[in-house]
């Protein structure tokens, strides 16, 4: 049993594939993504039709997984995506310079921290960094190596977290 599945494609967005390659470039950036062999893929009217064609292949079983990477890239390459972090602590401070983000975590010495050249770093002000890219998986990736410089105690809640993250706190011991 052969499975198949489609996805659509926006008209400022333009699709092309070559030896299981697809390379998506639309109005943000562009993306590319080589894909197994036994992966059929055409282009019909405005969608991207792709199916297994190997019968013992485990891949059959991914069609939704590879459905779903193809519609992160193409919102990826039309809208972006974003991540922002907060950092929380007295004396706790991020800037931005250049391509590096010098961070004060309370540590002896400041971290610095080179972002990747795909990523738009802003730092609104010394407490908030925000993290934009075309390409989900690298903004996530970049978001959590800032985040394990000082992940959130759960005494008092200090340290790098997610704009939408809540931190549970632990009651300290009593006497």
């Amino acid at each position: 049993m052969k499975r198949s599945c489609s996805v659509s494609i926006p008209k400022n967005i333009e699709v092309k594939i070559k030896n299981n390659e697809i390379i998506i470039d639309g109005p943000i950036g562009s993306l590319s993504k080589k894909f197994h062999d036994s992966i059929d893929f055409k282009i019909k009217e405005n969608e991207i039709f792709f199916s297994s064609n190997h019968k013992k292949s485990d891949l059959k079983k991914q069609i939704g997984t590879i459905r779903s990477l193809i519609r992160s890239m193409i919102f990826g390459v039309q809208f972006g995506f974003f991540k922002n972090l907060k950092i929380v602590g007295v004396g706790y401070r991020v800037s931005l310079e250049e391509r590096f983000l010098s961070l004060s975590l309370g540590f002896s010495n400041t971290i610095r921290y080179k972002v990747p050249n795909s990523i738009s770093v802003f730092c609104p002000n010394q407490n908030e960094i925000s993290l934009k890219g075309v390409d989900k998986q690298l903004v996530g990736q970049v978001a959590a190596e800032i985040r394990s410089f000082r992940k959130p105690e759960l005494y008092k809640g200090k340290g790098i977290r997610y704009e939408n993250e809540i931190v549970k706190l632990k009651e300290s011991k009593k006497k």
